[in-house]
């Protein structure tokens, strides 16, 4: 696979993610994503988000014939010893409800410390990206952006737990910040940057 990848399947039905995959990729690049085949996602059996994006991008590229990149990608909160990470998504409930996902993180923030408003609760955010051409695995690496979890939703920008995240050395949360600045320092693209040389 060292020639240029020109035609690229999105193994997303997420449509935030699908966007910003899209922005982050080369113009000249044909993109079709999981909705224009119809497909539904498979279900997500690994233990990290390497090997549940490998699961996504493997799935897609052999209903396809298509070679595919694929994200995985979830909010770890040490203070919650990691949770929701892999299950990110899955703290949302079957139809995805980020605003009832946010409402559960700060359900389990409260059970484990009344006063965590109070502090700065530290996460981060995680990016896995796999290309798959078939069952070969063209290439898997991580991305990942340290910050702060909020007291209050914040921000109509982003979505799913972006409202509640503030990067590092930032004052505003990934749903306030404008999402052309979101798209140069977020875990999507620091994983993208590892992948850049395919396109």
């Amino acid at each position: 696979m060292l020639k240029k990848i020109n035609k690229l399947l999105i193994g997303t039905n997420n449509k935030g993610k699908l966007k910003e995959i899209r922005a982050l990729l080369p113009k000249k690049i044909k993109i079709l994503s999981t909705s224009n085949f119809n497909l539904k996602s498979p279900k997500e059996t690994g233990k990290t988000f390497l090997e549940n994006s490998f699961i996504k991008s493997r799935y897609f590229s052999k209903r396809t014939g298509l070679v595919c990149l694929a994200d995985d990608s979830g909010l770890e909160i040490d203070l919650l010893n990691g949770s929701p990470g892999i299950y990110s998504a899955r703290w949302g409930g079957k139809k995805g409800d980020f605003k009832k996902a946010i409402k559960k993180v700060f359900k389990e923030l409260d059970k484990k410390n009344k006063n965590w408003k109070k502090s700065k609760v530290k996460g981060r955010f995680i990016c896995a990206l796999t290309i798959s051409f078939l069952n070969k695995k063209i290439a898997g690496v991580v991305g990942k952006v340290e910050g702060t979890i909020s007291s209050t939703p914040k921000g109509k920008n982003g979505f799913g737990y972006d409202p509640i995240f503030i990067p590092k050395n930032k004052k505003k949360t990934f749903g306030e910040i404008n999402p052309s600045l979101k798209y140069k320092i977020d875990h999507r693209y620091k994983a993208f940057k590892k992948v850049r040389k395919f396109f």
